[in-house]
């Protein structure tokens, strides 16, 4: 098992001994038999042997990913859900776990190692510390309560919204800075603003009557309450990112989910 000759081994023993000025063996001729500081000690390192087999075994689990972690950070369920179940399909002894902020939040868990691997929209392409797989794009639609004067309309503008009370988001939500900007740049003022933490508040929120909300297109569910409008004369693209800092992407399992992901990309675009 060492790979050295049994006389290289008896030296070695020897040698232990006289470090230490104590007998593991005594010697009969051509047997031996442990002392009782022999047995002692072989006691303990045959726990060292096992577990230092128990960390082989963990490792060897680890590269063929039937064990390990993934902590994802997203701002909504609805498009990593399905790329987590389809790598949980793949890996079922991968443990997963998820945590949902606004793009604030989640750039600050990817720098703190607080998750591994984030759903990031719209991230800062000179960011040299990331490395990142843009998924299919989606854009910001304006949605209604069912019973709005709008509901039954095809489309508004921009001109037409800021006549409206807008329910956004906190600040840090990507959503509600790509609305801001276009809002900017055609020339107008927001001028009745209701801000509400989290997307599933500002759904409600719209579907009370409290006035219109924007959301990306895939994030709005069906829900016979509410009613969705693109806006004609503005351009509301709306990026999604999967990112993991670059000195965590060599990482066994993250990079086995990234590899997934970029394949998943790949065959959507074809």
């Amino acid at each position: 098992m060492l790979n050295i000759t049994q006389p290289t081994l008896s030296g070695q023993v020897k040698e232990l001994e006289q470090r230490y000025g104590t007998q593991l063996f005594l010697r009969h001729g051509r047997r031996i038999e442990l002392t009782a500081i022999g047995k002692s000690a072989f006691g303990i390192t045959r726990l060292l042997f096992r577990h230092a087999e128990e960390v082989e075994q963990l490792l060897q689990s680890a590269r063929a990913l039937t064990s390990g972690q993934l902590r994802v950070g997203a701002d909504a369920p609805y498009i990593p859900t399905p790329l987590l179940a389809q790598f949980q399909r793949l890996y079922p002894g991968i443990q997963i776990s998820i945590r949902y902020g606004n793009s604030e939040q989640l750039m600050s868990w990817l720098e703190a190692r607080r998750c591994d691997v984030a759903f990031v929209p719209n991230i800062p392409q000179e960011d040299e510390r990331l490395y990142s797989i843009p998924l299919p794009p989606d854009r910001l639609v304006v949605f209604v309560n069912r019973d709005h004067d709008w509901a039954e309309r095809r489309s508004v503008t921009i001109e037409e919204l800021v006549t409206q009370r807008i329910i956004l988001r906190e600040r840090g939500s990507r959503t509600r800075s790509i609305f801001e900007e276009a809002v900017v740049d055609a020339g107008q003022l927001l001028q009745n603003v209701m801000e509400i933490g989290g997307r599933e508040g500002v759904r409600e929120a719209v579907a009370a009557g409290f006035g219109i909300g924007i959301v990306a297109e895939k994030e709005l569910l069906a829900d016979s309450r509410l009613r969705a409008l693109p806006v004609s004369n503005a351009e509301l693209a709306h990026a999604e990112y999967v990112v993991c800092l670059q000195e965590m992407r060599a990482l066994r399992v993250n990079d086995a989910f990234l590899q997934m992901v970029g394949a998943s990309v790949a065959a959507a675009n074809a």
